[in-house]
Formats: C-alpha cells, structure tokens, sequence
C-alpha cells in the first residue's frame, strides 16, 4: 500500500488535519517534530482506523480518542479519519496497516510449551499506541511452532533446516548492526526456549544478556522479517524506533529496516533521531522521490492545519538539531561553512550580519548543509584578519570553509588574483545587485499581488 493523503477529525490533538501530497514513488515517510507536536496521535488514528475498517477487535474510548472539548460521536466513524491510498484495486484491509508502538519492553522471556500461533494478519498485539508493545517472545513462538508445521506438513526436510532458514533471515541483517553478535539458535522451544547469540568468545548467550540497543534493533528486526511474509502490502508504522540506540546505530537500523521492506510497502517513522533523519536523506539523495518528510513542529492544531511533505532545508535540520540536541545544536558542523561580509558583532549595527542572512535565506533549500556566516568587510574577510576561517578550520573538522566578497569596483586581474587565493568574488559589484535586478523586483511585485505596480517600482 502507499499512502496518498490523511484526513483527521476532532480525534486527540486535531481538530482538523489534512496530510496530503505523499507521491506515489514515496517508500520512507519521516515525521518530524518536538515531544506532544503530534506524531503518535497521528498514529494513533491510523491504527484506530485499520481496527475499525478490518474490524480486527474495533474498540472507543472518548476520553482517550475524542479531542477534549469536541463532541463524541459514540464510536469511531468514517468523518473520524479518512485515508487515501494510490492503489486503485480492492484493498485487503487486514493488511493495510502494521503499526508498533513506542513501547516495546521485552527485556526477558522463556518458553516452556508451544502453541500453535494464529494467521498473523488476524493479529493485534495492542490497543492504542500507548500500549506496551512486547513482540520478542510471541515471535518466537511464532518461528519455533512453524517450524513444526513445515515439519510435519512437508515445508521442510528437517526442523534444523527449516531452524537455520529461518535464523539466517534474521542474522544477516542483524550481523550489519553488530559484527560481533551472531543469531545462533532458538534453543529448545519446551524447555527454557528463547534466542541463543555468539558474541565473541561468548557462545551460547542468551537473549536476555544482550545490551538494551541491541534487545531493540533485534526486535524490530526479527518482526519486520516475520510480519511481512503475510503483510506483504502494507503501511508500516514505527513509533520511535531510535530508543535505546546511539545515532550510527539508528542510521545504519533505518537503513537495514527500509531494505527489508516488501517491494509495495511503505515505512513510516515518528522519529527525533537526527542519525535516522539524516539516514533517510541520503536514501533521498541515492532514489530521488523514495523518501518524504512530513514536519509536524510549529503547528497549531486546535485550528484547521494541512501538512505537505517538506524539503528538508537549513531550517528545518536547525529545528531538528534543537529537538534531539537542544544547547548542542549549536555546535553541530555543517558540511560547508561560507564566510561573507557582514559585521558579526548584534551590537555594533543594526544591519548586522545581512549578507549571511540574505544568502541563508536564498540558498537553504538547494544548500541545506551550508551555513553562511559574517565575517567583517571584504578586507577583512579575503585575508581573514578576523581569524574567522582560521577558527572554524579548526573547530569544523571536515567542514569546508570558504570565503565570499562584492566585486565592489575591482578589475578582472584583482578578481582572479583573489580567487586564486581560495577567496570568491559576486560576478556583480554587491548583492544587492541582484535583490535589486529587474527581473526580481517584477516577480516581488507579482509575489504579494501588486503586479500592476511593477513599473512604478523599478
């Protein structure tokens, strides 16, 4: 399934939200946005949603469902939460959705029997996304107990090699994660059954031993392997799948998640981690339209809202860097640094820091990952007599840092001097020659409806 469009009506926070404009190519969407902006009630109303429509144990309670304030209509309707896929065949609601909540503590399990386990499209491990989600034992029930149906109704020659099918679907992508932690085993299913590791010397391990990082990440692994043999064509929904994990962790499990994912399936992510966010631009970058991020951050809810999917810019990693890093946002290093005239100094001018902003502004959406900076008068900043480029050279490792400055009255030898020397220089004499070219100022006038004015202006 690919998701087209959401609408949500007087449902948790929403008093009216409409997600739309999710193209079709769209294989990872990305919300983003600060703790109580939205994204789990936003969830919530998928899965609330799915259970209604596939009828899979269809549950209401108005003091958690229905928007404080709002009247309840008894029971969730279809004026609740409309969505909108781009396939055009009959959908098997069944298999529309698959969702896990953010709460997914399954420190601990052992088995010690084992029953036969339901058609997996039939289940519905929680009831609102603020359910503990605990998936780790029930899925191996579900891997030991298939193994003796194939067993037994001619799937496989052997158990042990239905055992090392099944195992290795789920320790390769598990190897990418962690190199040194290797899926063994289910050990004995009717007697203290759980999974058994190899981590180094360590052999035999069990699952209970491992990390909190690598409980999580072998969670959402061993589901996603196991869930899609029969939700095949499906929206996924992760809440939070970052917890317990560092930043290369989280990045390198998004990418492991996304190539596990069936062929017309899409992901979905409600996530602060800035190691996934960056992930998912670079899987971006590599397919062109794979990937949509949704901004959930600065919205007013109680109010009509549509949310489009978003280029992520300069602006909106700033915002992003500020949830998951707040004070250290501040020190993350852009890709490239740019140097321009300006007086750094709030205090000393009123206009300060002008050019860095007018460039900010201008380029952040095709150059998300420069930050453009003041750095005196052209002088100034062509010999670095601030020591500006200096400093940042040394605090910005890898960073490239460059210098920018108005042609001014300069000749062509003086320009190419200054370029060989590592210094840019505006083909015009300043930026403001092109804030004011004609061109610009005719599509400012046409941009606020003032068109007619236009001669008037230049």
């Amino acid at each position: 399934m690919r998701l087209k469009s959401v609408r949500i009506r007087d449902f948790k926070r929403f008093t009216d939200l409409t997600v739309h404009g999710i193209p079709e190519t769209t294989q990872l969407i990305m919300l983003a946005g600060p703790n109580g902006s939205g994204k789990s009630s936003f969830f919530d109303a998928l899965y609330t949603w799915h259970k209604w429509t596939s009828q899979k144990n269809p549950s209401w309670e108005p003091e958690y469902h229905v928007k404080a304030g709002r009247p309840d209509r008894g029971r969730w309707n279809t004026s609740v939460t409309t969505v909108e896929f781009h396939d055009s065949g009959p959908m098997e609601t069944k298999k529309a959705l698959y969702a896990r909540s953010a709460y997914r503590n399954d420190p601990q399990f052992r088995v010690n029997k084992l029953e036969r386990q339901g058609d997996l499209l039939d289940l519905l491990p929680f009831s609102r996304m603020i359910d503990n989600d605990a998936a780790v034992g029930r899925n191996y029930q579900r891997l030991a107990s298939q193994g003796l149906v194939d067993l037994y109704g001619g799937g496989s020659t052997t158990f042990d090699e239905y055992l090392e099918r099944a195992v290795g679907e789920i320790r390769n992508p598990l190897l990418r994660l962690f190199p040194d932690l290797e899926l063994n085993s289910l050990g004995n299913p009717l007697e203290s059954g759980t999974f058994h590791f190899t981590k180094g010397a360590s052999a035999g391990f069990e699952f209970r031993n491992l990390s909190g990082g690598e409980k999580a990440a072998f969670d959402l692994i061993l589901d996603l392997v196991i869930a899609r043999r029969a939700y095949d064509d499906t929206l996924f929904c992760i809440d939070e799948p970052e917890s317990h994990m560092n930043a290369r962790l989280q990045a390198e499990l998004l990418s492991v998640l996304h190539e596990l994912l069936p062929t017309n399936s899409q992901l979905m992510l409600a996530t602060h981690s800035i190691g996934m966010m960056r992930r998912a631009r670079d899987i971006e970058a590599a397919n062109p339209g794979s990937v949509v991020f949704l901004d959930f951050g600065n919205r007013e809810f109680d109010q009509t809202e549509v949310i489009e999917p978003t280029r992520p810019d300069r602006a909106f990693w700033e915002r992003a860097y500020d949830v998951a890093l707040y004070d250290l946002a501040a020190l993350v290093a852009p890709e490239r640094v740019v140097i321009c005239e300006g007086e750094p100094n709030p205090g000393a001018s009123q206009n300060h820091a002008h050019d860095a902003r007018c460039y900010e502004r201008i380029f952040q959406g095709e150059f998300p990952e420069t930050k453009f900076v003041p750095g005196g008068n052209a002088s100034e900043v062509a010999g670095d007599q601030r020591g500006i480029a200096y400093a940042l050279g040394i605090l910005t490792k890898g960073a490239e840092v460059t210098r920018l400055i108005d042609r001014d009255a300069r000749s062509g030898d003086e320009v190419a001097d200054l370029r060989g020397g590592s210094v840019r220089v505006l083909s015009r004499r300043n930026l403001e020659s092109y804030l004011l070219d004609d061109e610009v100022l005719q599509a400012l006038a046409l941009s606020v409806g003032e068109d007619e004015d236009a001669e008037a202006l230049l």
